[in-house]
């Protein structure tokens, strides 16, 4: 899953009063098709597919075999067009600007009949100097060509040597030659994805007309001074001066929490011009330092900052400056060879807990602010305090930083934000290089490893490290960190456990034993796939693609032997779906792989947790667990938590608990069970821990015991208990490792202070005493929120509570139901009423689908 670089920089471009005018040009355009057969309105900020299904010419291009129907629409070269009026007197302003903030991809750009520039980057803000072209009436034209064929283009022109790989895999159902493009790769598909090469003016346009000088961005970064133990800026201001001479003011930047005001003068040569300011913080005064989730405040200060120059002129921009340090540590392990991989927050090492995100939707015109809200809101309420965003998709829009820093979700973009805490210059590169995953000829070899070393390094790695000193870079995601610096950039093993970080994908071994997941560093991709609610796959679907072997479950799944690989991982532990009626068998088996999905990944990921404070045969000290992915960009089977849409699947629920910031973890090793208390707190605390055995056939635990008051060290994982198999079942009537199963908690003064964790003595599929569940709901409104009160006729593993397409989320789901009764409260996202959610409830239960 291949990473591009985050490297914008924030920009902002306005002034106040007189200073400058601005002509927005979002709104209502003209689209035309290459041959002018098709002509239709479409929206700015957009592209043509959604302009297209909004003049309903077409299907929801989700709707199943859609991708493959609208190649033509990406194969095609489309003009978008628009004539404007400019509303102030435009003889009056020194110099004008036309200014994309994002253009898709590859056009040639007129106004008033006249080539103004081209674009090729999608990534790229442009902005063209149309002084001499614009006039009171204009006209606009963006001719773009196929990105399609734009690309094959380019890999036919570059001669020299290949550039793999050509195409994607044919289960994809992809385009070819996305590297030779500067777009979305993903848009060109991917194994979790669809293709849509889209066209369009994806981000905002407009006219801007200044005097004198205009203010294109400013950026800051708080430093922290820890020999004299103070808080600096360092803020970096960048001018278009359009005067013929020198202007001259001064600057006032002022943060009033903090009691800080600085003014100094300046001079402004003509011509593109930076000012460069330090600001001391004021030392009598105590900074709140931003922490990610769980660990304190998102603390944040108003900052505001005028430029006061000549002719009266007057420039006033305010920002939230946040204040904390990361360092990424690297240094010799006591009893382990190789460097550790952890990150420091503030000074304080931090596990890193999270998932990878990807783009929300092939459109990006669909992702509202509130997408991102709820996305975002659904990682931090599933105790996440990290996201990986993966370089495939697009610069997140700043919407995106804006909730990360407010909601404490540490990230890897614009550096004003405390929330990005690492830039990595590429997703998997240095892997594919040097396990050569592309099949080059080993004599090709130094040829890629010069272009690597070119780009990774020589220019992003020093780009990035002049541009901002607080935050550290690595050139690969996996890397071997250091070790890979010190083997000339490329380590000849990238997934050496004992440097840097990993990533690991096994969907064939069982994914129930521990023992086949790697003791790494840090683990930033893992994971397992499953299929989305039929409620959600109903919406793009029709009656015949039902099934779990129809051509559409086919076509929509993107990884080779996906769907089988799946059933082969359910079953080793589960008994596969066994109704007669189709329909109810393809819903059981979305459920067994939801199941299935959320057991294994919950697995692996105890197994990183407890492993923080672990090195064993020279391997562990993991302090990161990242699994891929968070959300999905269509309803298909993937890796994702979060559906299409924001609805929670099964792993997501579970996520809540094996992220929880006090955890039990249970394993076994040689007929020995053990359990590990695992803590992200930053003080030690007292505890107690409650062990049961249950039996498959009873409502009430079989026996119960309770450990002396334990101490939890902080930022530690601690052993809490230690008991062979036979020795805890003998001890608990008629136990056998096929009728039983354990739980356990943490609690001090009475009070749960950790989820109730499980274990499973035997594969389900062996159960003995399980009988089939009858399970029903009284549902009640309190305020906002609606209470679910439970009743089982018998212990029910994996209880699964649905209401379809009704937005919201359960407090708890998908969990083993040991006792007679239980109460569930289910916050809807959109108002709701208790008869809708009467009409819509459903619970399965493991039981129900034998």
């Amino acid at each position: 899953m291949r990473l591009r670089l985050l490297l914008l920089l924030a920009v902002c471009g306005a002034a106040a009063g007189a200073a400058v005018r601005t002509l927005s040009l979002r709104g209502r355009w003209r689209i035309r098709s290459g041959n002018g057969s098709l002509e239709l309105p479409g929206d700015v900020p957009g592209c043509v597919h959604t302009a297209l299904l909004q003049q309903n010419l077409i299907q929801d291009p989700y709707y199943r075999f859609n991708d493959l129907n609208y190649r033509w629409i990406s194969l095609d070269n489309w003009t978008y067009s628009k004539e404007f009026k400019i509303p102030f007197d435009i003889s009056k302003w020194q110099k004008v600007n036309l200014i994309f903030e994002g253009v898709d991809t590859v056009t040639k750009v007129l106004l008033n009949d006249v080539t103004i520039g081209e674009t090729d980057n999608m990534f790229k803000r442009y902005s063209f100097d149309v002084t001499s072209v614009v006039r009171d009436v204009n006209s606009i034209e963006l001719r773009f060509q196929s990105p399609v064929l734009y690309a094959a283009q380019q890999s036919k022109a570059h001669t020299r040597y290949e550039v793999p790989p050509d195409c994607p895999p044919v289960v994809q159902k992809g385009e070819c030659h996305v590297n030779f493009i500067r777009k979305e790769q993903c848009s060109f598909g991917w194994d979790w994805g669809p293709s849509f090469p889209t066209q369009g003016i994806w981000k905002d346009v407009r006219v801007e007309a200044y005097n004198f000088c205009q203010l294109n961005y400013f950026t800051f970064s708080p430093i922290y001074d820890a020999r004299a133990q103070e808080w600096n800026l360092e803020i970096e201001s960048s001018f278009d001066v359009v005067s013929s001479k020198p202007v001259y003011g001064h600057v006032m930047v002022a943060l009033p929490k903090l009691q800080t005001q600085q003014t100094q003068g300046i001079e402004l040569q003509p011509g593109e011009r930076v000012v460069e300011l330090f600001v001391k913080i004021n030392k009598n005064i105590s900074v709140e330092t931003w922490w990610p989730h769980g660990h304190g405040n998102q603390t944040g200060y108003n900052m505001t900052i005028l430029f006061e120059l000549d002719g009266g002129l007057s420039i006033e921009k305010s920002a939230k400056v946040y204040f904390r340090t990361v360092e990424l540590i690297e240094e010799p392990i006591k009893g382990s060879p190789g460097l550790s991989f952890y990150f420091k927050i503030n000074g304080l090492p931090i596990f890193l807990k999270g998932s990878n995100w990807i783009p929300a939707d092939s459109f990006q015109d669909r992702v509202t602010s509130d997408l991102l809200r709820l996305l975002l809101q659904s990682a931090v309420d599933a105790n996440m305090n990290t996201l990986r965003v993966w370089g495939g998709g697009v610069y997140e829009q700043d919407k995106f930083y804006e909730l990360c820093d407010e909601l404490g979700i540490m990230v890897r973009r614009l550096k004003s934000h405390p929330s990005i805490i690492t830039w990595s210059g590429n997703n998997e590169n240095e892997a594919a290089l040097m396990m050569n995953w592309y099949g080059i000829h080993i004599s090709d070899l130094p040829t890629y490893i010069n272009d690597y070393v070119t780009l990774y390094v020589k220019n992003i790695r020093e780009i990035i490290l002049t541009a901002d000193k607080t935050r550290p870079f690595i050139t690969s995601s996996p890397t071997n960190g250091a070790e890979s610096v010190a083997e000339g950039w490329v380590s000849h093993n990238p997934y050496d456990k004992h440097f840097g970080d990993v990533h690991f994908y096994d969907y064939i071994s069982d994914c129930w034993n521990w023992k086949i997941f790697p003791k790494a560093r840090f683990v930033s991709e893992y994971g397992y796939q499953s299929w989305p609610s039929f409620s959600t796959l109903e919406k793009i679907s029709s009656e015949e693609d039902w099934s779990y072997g129809s051509r559409f479950s086919l076509h929509r799944q993107h990884h080779a032997d996906g769907n089988t690989e799946m059933l082969l991982q359910a079953g080793l532990h589960f008994k596969l779906p066994q109704s007669k009626d189709p329909l109810r068998s393809f819903k059981d088996t979305i459920y067994l792989t939801q199941v299935m999905q959320a057991q294994c990944v919950k697995t692996q990921t105890e197994f990183y947790r407890r492993s923080r404070s672990q090195v064993v045969q020279g391997e562990g000290h993991t302090m990161g667990a990242l699994y891929w992915q968070l959300n999905d960009i269509w309803q298909a089977p993937s890796w994702a938590s979060l559906e299409y849409g924001g609805k929670w699947k099964m792993l997501h629920y579970f996520a809540r608990h094996f992220f929880a910031p006090l955890l039990p973890v249970g394993f076994e090793n040689q007929d020995v069970f053990f359990i590990y208390g695992v803590s992200d707190l930053r003080s030690d605390c007292n505890l107690t821990l409650t062990v049961r055995l249950h039996s498959w056939s009873s409502l009430e635990p079989l026996c119960s015991r309770r450990t002396r008051s334990l101490v939890m060290k902080a930022g530690k994982a601690t052993l809490l208990y230690e008991e062979p198999v036979p020795r805890l079942l003998k001890t608990c009537g008629k136990c056998t490792r096929q009728r039983c199963v354990v739980s356990f908690h943490l609690s001090a003064a009475g009070q749960l202070l950790s989820p109730t964790n499980y274990h499973f003595l035997s594969s389900l599929k062996e159960a003995v005493g399980l009988h089939k569940a009858h399970i029903t709901a009284v549902i009640s409104q309190c305020g906002d929120t609606f209470v679910f009160d439970l009743e089982t006729s018998a212990v029910a593993p994996f209880v699964w509570l649905d209401v379809g397409s009704i937005p919201g989320r359960f407090s708890d789901n998908g969990f083993l139901m040991t006792g007679k009764t239980r109460t569930v409260l289910f916050y809807p996202w959109k108002p709701t009423s208790k008869s809708e959610l009467e009409r819509s409830f459903q619970v399965t239960s493991l039981t129900d689908i034998y």
